[in-house]
């Protein structure tokens, strides 16, 4: 399967958890605002899902899968299984014991982590806490669902962890279709998604181990032991879990300063939905697909190969996502209002989301590079000099968050972290090429000048064209209207943007499919 094919498999995957992400999102804006409640359900939520991105998602595609790889290498698959049940049978017995402490000191987290502002508030303080415990659990569903994940995308089926994530969102929104049709009051749907966020974690453990055994490795408990593969992976994994998690860290910075001021937390959250679109259909494709090729490739010996690669990823994630920046500068207002205002979502509420969502849009190609770049270590299972890289941008953001938040507020915290990011992605791309781990091609800069210049036309186009649409995309215009108005400037910048970008030579036709696609012998068996 081409390199591009797969980042369709996952992008795809991605797509349509994203886009009921959506719908969840809009639902839980017209059933909750910007209020206390929706302040404790996502100050509560964040917590595990920190966790999860920084002892899951991030630890594990860093140093589990080059391990994993090594092992079928190595030992064929009867050696990957061995492997596998070790690291299992430790990370089960290390995770119950973290979600059972974490449960017992989760009222001092909420208040020294999770939402310190919330501690004058004595009833939003302890319904935070209440929430949390209900849904910590979910970290030890993911953790493991994550390490499933891995196993699947080692052995070339990248739908089903992709998939996953889509059962989060469908549970979550019938929790909240079920609180609108029962008429629940706000306490009442925070308490039915906390419940629902339990329950999904269950759903997609189960959803993976399924289709792990679907791709012939059948894994069962052993009893926890400290074997080298296991020591060498925590050794690759812990500095990985701080660099795979450093946008929720910078999050989970800036949702502690934004605790101090009500509806800022959930204001940051629905800014945050809209652009982790972009950033999850295409960054998280990237990054899942890219760390096994280049993990083979290195495993080969195939340098060039690894080289090209890692050149095609950049150009192809600046491609997409470069425009995506450009349009959530422009007409972040009509996007938010068109998606959210509606119920307890005022017009107030959506120029305070609409100018946050803009600056995180300035980000977005940030994130999306260190998404692409991180694998250019982990395949080489470096996972500490990102983490130094990390540690540094996450100062950098506290420090701007801290002092632009009593100015901008939530704008203040969403510049911190599209800095933070920006900073991040230049010094990964700097200590590649200073190593001799990318090289460097004269036609990607020329390429990326020419997309620029297609990005910055397109968008001028939407300044003028959303001037002439302003009156149906307003607050009075009916609903219709308004999302006829936004496809109609969306199909504009897409005619712009991708016409001229061909035009000028930032792109051609056969640009992804002739670069991206990737000369292979025969298939492997059970390959998706």
């Amino acid at each position: 399967m081409s390199l591009v094919k797969k980042f369709a498999t996952v992008g795809g995957a991605t797509l349509g958890s994203r886009v009921l992400g959506f719908a969840r999102e809009t639902l839980m804006a017209a059933a909750l605002g910007t209020g206390p409640m929706a302040d404790a359900f996502y100050a509560a939520f964040r917590f595990p899902n920190l966790f999860r991105r920084l002892f899951a998602e991030g630890a594990f595609n860093a140093a589990f899968v080059p391990l994993f790889a090594k092992e079928i290498e190595a030992g064929g698959i009867d050696g990957a299984k061995r492997f596998s049940e070790e690291v299992f049978g430790v990370l089960f017995t290390v995770l119950l014991m973290l979600t059972i402490a974490m449960e017992l000191l989760m009222p001092l987290l909420v208040a020294w982590v999770i939402a310190p502002g919330f501690v004058d508030d004595a009833e939003k303080f302890d319904l935070t806490v209440k929430l949390a415990v209900v849904m910590f659990p979910y970290l030890m569903c993911m953790s493991l669902t994550a390490m499933l994940s891995g196993m699947l995308n080692s052995l070339h089926h990248y739908f089903a962890a992709a998939i996953a994530p889509v059962f989060l969102n469908v549970v979550l929104i019938g929790a909240l279709a079920y609180g609108l049709w029962q008429g629940a009051t706000p306490l009442e749907t925070a308490w039915y998604l906390s419940w629902g966020v339990l329950a999904a974690g269950l759903l997609q453990m189960a959803v993976l181990y399924a289709g792990v055994r679907h791709a012939g490795m059948k894994i069962g408990f052993r009893r926890p032991r400290m074997t080298p593969n296991v020591k060498r992976l925590l050794w690759l994994a812990l500095p990985a879990a701080v660099t795979g998690g450093i946008t929720q860290i910078n999050q989970l910075i800036g949702q502690m300063i934004a605790s101090t001021k009500d509806g800022a937390i959930s204001a940051l959250q629905y800014a945050d939905r809209v652009y982790q679109l972009p950033l999850g259909v295409v960054g998280i494709a990237v990054g899942v697909v890219m760390l096994p090729e280049l993990a083979r490739a290195l495993k080969g010996g195939q340098e060039r190969e690894a080289g090209h690669l890692q050149n095609r990823s950049m150009e192809f994630v600046l491609f997409l996502t470069l425009p995506a920046a450009g349009a959530l500068w422009v007409i972040s207002d009509e996007i938010v209002r068109v998606l959210y205002e509606r119920g307890a979502f005022s017009p107030e509420t959506t120029s305070i989301v609409a100018g946050t969502l803009a600056i995180y849009g300035l980000g977005l190609p940030g994130f999306v590079m260190i998404k692409a770049l991180n694998p250019g270590f982990f395949a080489r299972e470096d996972t500490k000099t990102p983490m130094r890289i990390t540690m540094l941008s996450v100062v950098i953001n506290c420090v701007l968050a801290v002092s632009l938040f009593p100015l901008f507020y939530e704008r203040g915290i969403a510049t911190a972290e599209a800095v933070s990011g920006w900073l991040t992605a230049l010094l990964l791309f700097v200590t590649l090429v200073r190593r001799g781990h990318w090289p460097l091609e004269k036609a990607l800069a020329v390429r990326v000048a020419k997309l620029l210049v297609a990005t910055v036309v397109m968008a001028v186009s939407l300044e003028y064209a959303s001037g002439y649409l302003a009156d149906h995309l307003g607050s009075a215009a009916p609903l219709y209207e308004q999302v006829a108005a936004l496809g109609l400037l969306v199909g504009l910048a897409m005619v712009v943007y991708f016409s001229l970008a061909f035009l000028i030579g930032g792109a051609d036709p056969g640009m992804i499919r002739r670069n991206l696609k990737r000369g292979r012998g025969k298939p492997q068996a059970g390959a998706e």
